[in-house]
């Protein structure tokens, strides 16, 4: 076991784990923020997704031994800025969530889509999104929601 002090959603985080473990389990075991979900585990689904450095990061597969001291940004603190709040009202208008389980690791992948392009292309978001995957097949619905968060953001 070791100590690692993480700084996540602004706030400096202590947690005593084994280096090996992923970021994933840290958030949502240690620190309790389980909107950040677990999906598959091998990186593939997308539902994991965390900002790292501003970065989208699948958190399963990333030991914390290797977070250092980037940032971490979940989707309790996505708000917390102006691309975030726009994002998440979007998806709101925009009727998006069915099931709900993938949205949180969806929307971060949007919020790092729109922080690097603020008027991206369908194939854009596509290429962005691509490796979040939704069973409810909300897929329109969430092309429409950063469409309209990122002419909010114009």
């Amino acid at each position: 076991m070791q100590t690692f002090r993480l700084m996540v959603n602004g706030q400096a985080r202590v947690v005593t784990v084994y280096p090996g473990t992923p970021l994933l389990w840290v958030l949502r075991e240690e620190l309790k923020m389980t909107g950040t979900k677990y999906g598959c585990g091998i990186s593939a689904c997308g539902a994991c997704t965390v900002h790292l450095a501003g970065v989208a990061t699948r958190s399963c597969v990333v030991p914390v031994s290797q977070i250092g001291n980037r940032p971490i940004v979940t989707i309790e603190g996505v708000e917390q800025d102006r691309v975030g709040r726009a994002i998440q009202d979007a998806w709101v208008a925009e009727d998006v969530v069915q099931c709900g389980y993938c949205q949180s690791g969806q929307i971060m992948s949007a919020v790092a889509l729109l922080k690097s392009r603020r008027t991206p292309t369908d194939a854009d978001i596509e290429q962005s999104l691509g490796g979040n995957i939704c069973r409810c097949g909300t897929y329109v619905r969430i092309r429409k929601a950063i469409q309209a968060a990122s002419q909010q953001l114009a």
